[in-house]
């Protein structure tokens, strides 16, 4: 028996500690946001966040997740500005990889709202796309890395009667 929270609500799934958290979110809990891609950990397809990590769930057994917080791109909404920007630069063509994409996209910038060309390149590295779309990934990262810091803008605490900037 598995317990841990999916996208905000608790869950319990009756499994084998030892399978891979891509499996029971995909055939158990039937969301299939997450891919398959590899069945390694080396594609990125499956990535998805545990207690705000970015990792993959096709080599993560869900022993490991047993207390923690998941989120899939479900969990997302539809409306996250990371998800937005990646239609506005229509960075999908298969669309196959892009959940994994977004996902890591959206951990990234919860730690770094504004992150530098090299940071992003870099936490996105682990995240193969076969239809080669990396230039819009960046570009929309850029844009999204805007609404970030407009968003960190207007919920800083306020000090002396002032917003700070």
């Amino acid at each position: 028996m598995a317990e841990f929270t999916l996208n905000g609500k608790p869950v319990s799934v009756d499994v084998e500690g030892d399978t891979p958290l891509l499996w029971v979110i995909r055939e158990n809990l039937k969301m299939t946001g997450s891919k398959f891609g590899c069945g390694k950990g080396v594609c990125g397809a499956c990535t998805l966040l545990v207690d705000g990590e970015a990792m993959r769930s096709c080599v993560l057994p869900v022993q490991f997740v047993e207390g923690k917080s998941i989120t899939t791109i479900e969990g997302l909404g539809g409306d996250h500005p990371v998800q937005k920007a990646w239609v506005e630069h229509n960075v999908a063509q298969c669309g196959y990889c892009q959940s994994g994409q977004i996902m890591s996209a959206v951990a990234l910038l919860d730690k770094n709202p504004s992150p530098t060309a090299q940071q992003i390149k870099n936490a996105m590295a682990g995240n193969i796309c076969r239809c080669g779309t990396y230039p819009k990934i960046l570009k929309a990262m850029k844009t999204v890395t805007l609404a970030y810091d407009a968003m960190a803008v207007t919920t800083r605490p306020l000090d002396s009667g002032r917003a700070q900037s």
